[in-house]
């Protein structure tokens, strides 16, 4: 609960320094900022509407619809349940899709079974952590898994940050780094340092390689998009600055990585 207004505290066991700005206190009109990391106007980085960053545009996967990978592959098409009819409105190549993914024919699918259906260029399989986050990004009803309406979305979403990934791997390595991850994030719409990339780096390199994975990229994106979510909920005035409570605080972080 909010501490007293007399007791001057902000949950750290003392009050902040006398006209200090920033951290749970709104800064001075003149040094107000928008944005994430830069100065941006309310717009965010996007010409057409005012935005928070996002993920990739829906047009990055034209050229890909549905097809992450191509067609059900061989050592994935005894898996699942026995063909059948697609549901109405659900596309057969999805449908065929969702069942090969979906190894116990339960009808949904978990974390563990979207992480055997994808991977990386060097044929990894995407690592666990990228796997719950999305299933968490796209289980509407909070069941911890997905059917098969949520994972036409996710699955959209995949072929999207593979179309972006793709292009800003220059060298075609099935990597990218600080540099190509800045672009990469500007295209989205985020108005951040090169610093800040460069720590989403170092915190999504498993390999200590100084670069990330397309799963790791798809980690990144996620969490971004989540904590963005989290703090556009906030940012009523939408300028970009929020007060936040050291437990609301707490909250949007482990809402995010939980």
């Amino acid at each position: 609960q909010q501490p007293q207004q007399q007791q001057q505290q902000h949950g750290y066991g003392q009050a902040p320094p006398p006209q200090q700005h920033g951290y749970g206190q709104q800064p001075p009109a003149n040094q107000q900022q928008q944005g994430y990391g830069a100065a941006p106007p309310p717009s965010y980085g996007q010409a057409a509407a005012p935005s928070y960053g996002t993920g990739p545009s829906h047009q990055a996967a034209h050229n890909q619809p549905n097809q992450y990978g191509g067609a059900v592959p061989s050592h994935m098409a005894g898996r699942g349940a026995a063909p059948n009819a697609p549901p109405p409105g659900v596309d057969p190549t999805l449908w065929q899709w969702f069942q090969a993914v979906d190894a116990d024919s339960s009808g949904e699918i978990s974390a563990t079974e979207l992480q055997q259906a994808l991977v990386n260029a060097n044929w990894s399989h995407f690592n666990a952590e990228t796997c719950r986050l999305m299933i968490g990004m796209f289980d509407k009803d909070r069941t911890g898994t997905i059917d098969v309406r949520e994972f036409a979305s996710l699955w959209k979403y995949v072929n999207e940050w593979k179309s972006c990934f793709d292009r800003f791997d220059r060298d075609r390595s099935g990597n990218i780094d600080a540099s190509e991850l800045h672009q990469a994030l500007t295209s989205f719409g985020y108005r951040l340092s090169m610093q800040f990339c460069q720590l989403c780096v170092r915190r999504y390199d498993r390999s200590s390689v100084t670069t990330m994975k397309f799963d790791d990229f798809i980690q990144c994106c996620v969490t971004m998009q989540t904590l963005t979510e989290g703090f556009k909920q906030r940012d009523t005035q939408r300028n970009g600055v929020v007060t936040l409570s050291y437990e609301d605080f707490l909250t949007l972080v482990l809402d995010t990585t939980m």
